[in-house]
C-alpha cells in the first residue's frame, strides 16, 4: 500500500512536541538531579528507563532484520540479551545502587572506581572517563544517523535535516529537564516500543490466519527459518536450505549478554533508583518488559519473510515495512513512533551519562574542585550541548562511524563490566588491577579482529565481547594478585542485603 506521510508527520511531531514538554515540566535546579534525578526514580521508571536506554532501534532494526535473513536461529541474541539484563539486576543493581552513595554519592562509574580503589591519583578515573566519553559520543552520533534515516526513509526529507530535527529536539529536552526528563520521556517511550513490539505481530498474526498458517507457510518456504541449530541463507529474495550454525556462532550470539555489566548508560539507572529495596520490583518489570519485546520483535521478522510480498533488498527495514503494509496511516504512524522512540532513548541517555563524565570526571576533578552546584550545574546543560554538537558533526561527516560503534558494545563490556563485577564482590581487588582489567578489556575487543586471522588454524571467529572479557577478568585478577595492596575496605560485602536498611558498616 502507498504510505500515506500526513498521518505519520502528525504523529511525529506530537510525539517530539511532547518530548519538549516533558523536558520542560522536569526542570531541575541542583547538578545531582541533573545527572542522577537526585537518586529519586520508582522502580517502574527505573525498569522501563535502563531497558528503553539500553535497546535502542536495534530492537526493530537489527533482531527482526537478522530474523527475517536468518531465521529463528538469531534469536540466540535475544536469548543472551535477556539473561544478561536479570542477571544485571540481580548480581549489579543493589550493590552498586548502595555503594556509589557511599563512595562520596558518585555520580559516573569512573568516579565511583576512583573512591572505591583509593585512587588519589586519578589515574583510573582518568582512563575509564576517557573511555567513556569517547566511546559514547560516536555512539550518540550513530543515533543521529540513525533518526536522519528514519526521516529520509519515512518522509523522504534530506537527511541533513532529518538529522538536525532529530538532535535538536533531543538536546532540547535534555538541557531542560536532565536526568528526571530522559527518565520521565524514557516512561513514555518504553511503552511506546513494547506497543510497537507486540502490535505489529499481533495484527500479522491476525491477519495471516493465526500461529498455525504462519508455521505451515514458513516450513514451507524453508525448514531453516524454524530451526534453533541452523541458520537460513537469504539471497537475490529467496530463502533456501540453511547451514548448521556451530557452536562458536552460538557462544558468539549468547555473548552479547555479557555487555550488560559494563554498561555506563544502564548503570547510571541503579544508581539512580530511590530506594535499594525497590530493585526486586524494577528487575521482575525490566525483565518482563525486555522477554515480551523481543519476543515480539523477533516475530516481525518472521512475518516479514511470509507477509511481505517483493523481498527486502535491505532486511533491516521489514519491521517499517510490516508496520506501512499491515496498519492505517495512523497506527503505522504510532507503530513508526516506536522506532523513533527506540533510536531517541538509547542515544539521550547515552549524551546524558558523556556530558555527566565531561563535567564530574574531568571539570569537577581537574579544572574546578571547588565548583559550586550551580556552576555544575550550568557546566553540565553546556557539556549537553557541546558533546551533541561534536556529535552531530561526526554524524554529518560521512565518516567510518559504523565502523567503530561495531564495537562500542563489547567495548565496554569487556572493559567495565569483569572491573565492576569484581569491585563489587572482591575485597582483594586492587587499583591496579582495575586498571589493568578495563585497558587490557578494550584494547582486546578493539584488536581482536587483528589478532584473530593471526591465530592460522586456531582462529576462533569468536565475537569479541568473549576474549575481552576472558582477557579483561585474567589481567583484574593478576594484577590485583601481585600488584599493590586491596584499598580499606569501606563497603559492606552482604551491601545486597543490608540495603534496604542503609546499615554502613565500615571494616579495615
Amino acid at each position: 500500500m502507498e504510505l500515506q506521510t500526513a498521518p505519520i508527520m502528525i504523529t511525529f511531531g506530537l510525539f517530539m512536541f511532547v518530548m519538549i514538554g516533558i523536558g520542560v515540566h522536569q526542570g531541575t535546579e541542583t547538578f545531582v538531579e541533573f545527572v542522577l534525578g537526585g537518586r529519586r526514580l520508582n522502580p517502574l521508571v527505573a525498569a522501563l528507563s535502563a531497558e528503553a536506554s539500553d535497546m535502542s532501534g536495534w530492537l526493530f532494526v537489527g533482531l527482526p532484520g537478522a530474523v527475517y535473513a536468518g531465521g529463528i536461529s538469531a534469536t540466540w541474541i535475544a536469548v543472551g540479551l535477556a539473561m544478561g539484563t536479570y542477571l544485571n539486576w540481580r548480581l549489579v543493581a543493589p550493590r552498586l545502587r548502595t555503594y556509589t552513595e557511599r563512595a562520596n554519592n558518585a555520580v559516573t562509574l569512573p568516579a565511583y572506581l576512583e573512591e572505591r580503589f583509593e585512587d588519589r591519583g586519578r589515574t583510573l578515573r582518568t582512563i575509564s572517563a576517557t573511555v567513556t566519553v569517547v566511546f559514547f559520543t560516536v555512539y550518540v552520533a550513530s543515533g543521529f544517523v540513525a533518526g536522519g534515516l528514519l526521516f529520509n526513509q519515512i518522509f523522504g526529507v534530506g537527511f541533513e535535516f532529518g538529522v538536525t530535527v532529530f538532535a535538536v529536539v533531543m538536546v532540547t529536552y535534555s538541557v531542560l529537564g536532565g536526568f528526571r526528563a530522559v527518565s520521565a520521556s524514557h516512561l513514555l517511550q518504553g511503552t511506546l516500543m513494547l506497543v510497537g513490539a507486540l502490535a505489529a505481530p499481533a495484527i500479522g498474526v491476525w491477519r495471516f490466519g493465526g500461529l498455525g498458517a504462519l508455521h505451515r507457510a514458513l516450513a514451507h518456504g524453508s525448514a531453516a527459518l524454524l530451526d534453533m541449530g541452523s541458520q537460513a541463507s537469504f539471497a537475490n529474495g529467496q530463502w533456501s536450505a540453511g547451514r548448521p550454525l556451530g557452536a562458536t556462532a552460538v557462544i558468539s550470539m549468547f555473548a552479547w549478554g555479557l555487555g550488560y555489566f559494563g554498561q555506563p548508560h544502564i548503570l547510571a539507572r541503579f544508581m539512580a533508583i530511590q530506594n535499594p529495596g525497590d530493585i526486586p520490583k524494577a528487575r521482575r518489570i525490566s525483565a518482563g518488559w525486555v522477554v515480551l519485546a523481543l519476543v515480539g520483535a523477533s516475530f516481525a521478522g518472521l512475518l516479514g519473510t511470509v507477509l511481505i510480498q517483493r523481498p527486502l533488498t535491505d532486511p533491516e527495514t521489514v519491521f517499517i515495512a510490516l508496520a506501512t503494509q499491515l496498519a492505517n496511516p495512523w497506527l503505522a504512524g504510532v507503530l513508526l513512533v516506536a522506532v523513533l522512540a527506540a533510536i531517541k532513548s538509547t542515544a539521550d541517555s547515552q549524551l546524558l551519562v558523556t556530558a555527566t563524565s565531561v563535567t564530574e570526571d574531568f571539570f569537577h576533578a581537574y579544572v574546578h574542585r571547588r565548583a559550586s552546584d550551580a556552576a555544575l550545574l550550568w557546566t553540565a546543560r553546556a557539556a549537553v550541548v557541546g558533546v551533541a554538537g561534536v556529535a552531530y558533526l561526526i554524524a554529518l561527516s560521512g565518516g567510518d562511524v559504523l565502523g567503530i560503534v561495531s564495537y562500542a558494545w563489547a567495548g565496554f563490556g569487556a572493559a567495565f563490566g569483569p572491573v565492576l563485577l569484581l569491585s563489587l564482590y572482591w575485597p582483594g581487588m586492587t587499583k591496579a588491577g582495575a586498571t589493568a582489567g578495563i585497558v587490557t578489556g578494550a584494547l582486546t575487543v578493539l584488536l581482536w579482529d587483528r589478532i584473530d586471522p593471526l591465530l592460522g588454524p586456531l582462529r576462533t571467529g569468536v565475537y569479541a565481547m568473549v576474549p575481552g572479557v576472558v582477557a579483561a577478568t585474567a589481567a583484574a585478577l593478576c594484577f590485583s594478585a601481585f600488584v599493590g595492596s586491596p584499598p580499606r575496605q569501606r563497603f559492606c560485602d552482604d551491601a545486597a542485603h543490608s540495603a534496604a536498611k542503609h546499615r554502613r558498616c565500615d571494616q579495615t
